[in-house]
């Protein structure tokens, strides 16, 4: 991947483009996608996010969430108080005013890739491992492949882009863009 920082950002998109198998989607969508991206580019060093993942980042995990697994995230309802209580933190209430029709799923994950905040509960606790959440911790951008979305039911592309501190990745904000909503 060191390769792509010598490339320009259109031909670095291509190539992520390619080995997500998003390239494969028309040129149209792919057009709709990297403008919906030149739109959404200021989430990376939106000063809320970037404070918030500061301050996570700099904070000790709860027992609760060191012990949390994807597993057990998978088993727990919107209702259980560990999840109410991300959904119901500042971030999250934040990102809920950042949905629109196009952009209607939207979470952001520390350095670890556990949940800082969410518009809604997310199917994993954890991304890290992810490109979702790993191109974005090496400042790269991620575009996904179009699929439907199980949470919503409609087909969609995530991005997924880093929460710069100055021009340094400290997390990753992750996008799901509704694909019939693109323009």
């Amino acid at each position: 991947m060191a390769i792509l920082k010598r490339f320009p950002m259109a031909l670095m998109t291509g190539l992520v483009l390619a080995a997500t198998g998003f390239a494969q989607a028309p040129a149209e969508l792919k057009a709709k996608v990297d403008a919906e991206i030149k739109q959404l580019r200021n989430m990376s060093t939106d000063p809320k996010l970037v404070s918030a993942v500061k301050a996570y980042n700099s904070t000790p995990l709860s027992p609760e969430a060191k012990a949390m697994t994807n597993d057990k995230w998978h088993t727990l309802t919107v209702f259980d108080p560990f999840v109410r209580a991300i959904g119901k933190n500042s971030v999250s209430e934040y990102l809920k005013s950042k949905r629109d029709e196009v952009a209607v799923k939207i979470f952001v994950s520390g350095a670890d890739g556990t949940k800082v905040g969410f518009d809604a509960k997310t199917e994993f606790w954890t991304h890290k491992g992810m490109p979702k959440h790993e191109m974005p911790m090496k400042g790269e951008t991620f575009i996904g492949p179009m699929k439907l979305d199980n949470s919503t039911g409609v087909q969609m592309v995530q991005i997924g882009l880093p929460v710069l501190d100055g021009a340094k990745p400290i997390g990753s904000v992750v996008i799901g863009l509704r694909a019939d909503k693109l323009k």
